[in-house]
């Protein structure tokens, strides 16, 4: 292979056989789909898009970019790629920490999955090998046990563990893969993908190796030029100095509670009022922060390490409170009691699933209760902390109403007879932002690939101004002109998913930074249109799976709520998501029908 950055050696596991096979990166697949979220994506559409998602069929791919393990900044991040047993679309959650710089510096791209084990199992990375073995003492522990079972096996020091919790073993729909104990791929069931393959973890034993660019002259402007945006005052990512920094991604919930798009009680409202104040990354910063750690070559230490020292959470210590996470088991269910939002994220992330997606079915069961639609099942109170807990609990083991919520929100919606209750798109819950407060982020929802998702397009960033250099601010009520906002963001992040840069790198890095260095790494000319062809085709290949998985004309929808009830609070009042006038735009920037990708444009994208 010619290109640099990457080891070129793919672990390709049948669990099924028992055997592993190595294998180079496909030249070709890497100079079109990069890495990560790309050619992750190339391997689930070549394995085909009618799997079923917990079938053995289905391949669950573990994969860098040829930024990761290197010197690149905030290139700490991992993709995990599988079609979502959740949506049953062509998914990708990505999670920060070391384990991505500990694989590519063990001497692996990636790891490829497919099959199903006869026993639990596991997979263990050491000195460029790949052995799997039993999981049978850990099968049935949560995560921070079984975590704490490998370190004490292999020992702590260069090591890394990646792994379900019970939530995964028991297959409810949106467990995720945790690593270090609060590092979180977390959407779309990538979880229950490993789960259904009785894969329990993967553990990488490695000293560091900095990945070297291929054009070390090229390399050094490149890098200086990215950290110099990092670090600049006028950035959020500036450190000990940015909103991001100080307080972390919950630095949100106060802004976007005074816009009137704060989702609040299963979003039958747009602000959380005074309470926002309360669970905010200001509050826990001043109450609860006790530390701020990072990820591999990251300055910015977003996350925030937090102790809870009073009350009945006492002693908890546990990162971290998230803005997606600490809004969904808080405005969402009703919730102003920043200890009990600790208290249910570390629940989410030592039962491994979805910190985000938790609090929908919770949210529902809560609206229900209040409107008399609960079919017998027993009422869960607006922020009642026994109950939510207790519900935790029922979701991970599948007991009672459980086993219905662990099938997602649509299911619990469905079971109280009432699915207009149900925030979701494709399948999967809204994060953090009411679309009629913010309408790019309603069209980002809508036509995300892997259902309801902020990430796809953060077209937050500019919406609520946080830009490099606070380059771009729009009118977060205003409709117009948000179809072609959000291909292009859509796009960037589709290249930077692939390289892996995390998507904070965003808000102090554009298409230039990206471009410049991604060829001083591989050793390749490459420019910013360059990015945004490359982003395109990866969005493109993603949408054609989906579309030949089921997913035709007029699947790009939102609820009801969002487009027919109008905004009550201060900031949004009177406003609907005006998503089908967005979404002509839209399709027309993108060269699709009514969202589906034409022939003409995968001959064009060389798709195929």
């Amino acid at each position: 292979m010619e290109l640099g950055g990457y080891a070129n050696r793919i672990g390709w596991v049948d669990l099924t056989a028992g055997k592993v096979e190595f294998k180079p990166v496909p030249e070709d697949d890497a100079r079109k789909y990069i890495g990560g979220r790309g050619l992750g994506v190339k391997f689930v559409f070549d394995n085909g898009p009618k799997v079923d998602a917990l079938s053995p069929d289905n391949i669950l791919c573990f994969m860098n970019g040829p930024l990761t393990g290197s010197e690149a900044n905030m290139s700490g991040r991992m993709a995990v790629v599988t079609k979502s047993p959740l949506t049953g679309t062509v998914t990708d959650s990505h999670h920060g920490g070391w384990s991505a710089a500990r694989l590519r510096w063990a001497g692996f791209d990636g790891l490829v999955f497919k099959g199903k084990a006869a026993k639990p199992t596991y997979a263990y990375i050491h000195d460029d090998q790949l052995e799997l073995l039993d999981a049978s003492e850990v099968w049935g522990k949560n995560v921070h046990d079984t975590i704490k079972h490998f370190k004490e096996k292999y020992g702590e020091k260069d090591l890394t563990v990646i792994t379900i919790g019970t939530a995964g073993e028991n297959l409810v729909k949106f467990a995720c893969w945790m690593n270090e104990d609060d590092r979180a791929s977390g959407r779309g069931g990538t979880g229950a993908v490993g789960g259904s393959k009785n894969l329990k973890a993967i553990v990488i034993k490695s000293e560091k190796k900095i990945v070297k660019a291929a054009n070390r002259d090229e390399w050094k402007p490149a890098h200086d030029r990215a950290l110099k945006n990092i670090m600049a005052e006028e950035n959020i990512t500036s450190p000990r100095k940015g909103g991001l920094s100080v307080y972390g991604t919950n630095v949100l919930m106060n802004i976007t509670n005074s816009i009137g798009a704060l989702p609040t009680k299963n979003s039958s409202l747009t602000s959380y009022g005074e309470n926002a104040e309360k669970i905010s990354g200001e509050y826990i910063n001043a109450n609860l922060l006790v530390d701020n750690p990072t990820c591999h070559a990251c300055p910015v230490a977003c996350k925030k390490e937090v102790e809870v020292k009073d009350g009945p959470y006492k002693g908890l210590r546990m990162e971290s409170v998230e803005y997606e996470p600490a809004w969904s088991v808080g405005a969402n269910c009703g919730n102003n009691d920043a200890r009990l939002v600790a208290k249910m994220i570390d629940l989410s992330n030592d039962f491994g699933f979805d910190a985000i997606e938790i609090g929908h079915p919770l949210s529902i069961w809560m609206e229900a209760s209040e409107k008399g639609y609960t079919n017998g099942d027993g009422k869960l109170a607006w922020g009642d902390p026994d109950g939510m807990t207790k519900a935790a609990e029922m979701i991970a083991k599948r007991e009672g109403l459980g086993n219905v919520m662990a099938d997602g929100a649509e299911a619990t919606a469905k079971h109280f007879g009432h699915p207009e209750l149900s925030m979701t798109v494709k399948g999967q819950g809204i994060p953090a932002y009411d679309p009629r407060g913010m309408k790019g982020m309603g069209l980002g929802y809508a036509t995300s690939n892997r259902g309801a998702c902020h990430l796809r397009a953060y077209v937050a960033a500019a919406e609520l101004g946080v830009m490099p250099f606070g380059s771009l601010k729009v009118d977060p009520l205003a409709w117009k002109d948000k179809g072609g906002l959000v291909k292009v963001f859509q796009d960037i992040h589709a290249f930077s998913d692939s390289m892996d840069l995390c998507k904070f790198s965003a808000f102090a890095m554009g298409t230039d930074e990206y471009a410049q260095q991604y060829s001083a790494m591989v050793g390749v000319p490459f420019t910013s249109d360059d990015v945004l062809k490359t982003g395109e085709r990866i969005y493109n290949l993603e949408r054609h799976y989906n579309n030949l998985a089921g997913f035709g004309a007029g699947s790009d929808i939102l609820p009801d709520r969002f487009t027919k009830e109008a905004s009550t609070q201060p900031g949004s009042v009177g406003h609907v998501c005006e998503l089908d006038d967005m979404l002509g735009e839209y399709y027309t920037a993108r060269g699709w029908d009514n969202g589906v990708v034409s022939e003409a444009k995968l001959k064009e994208l060389e798709i195929a």
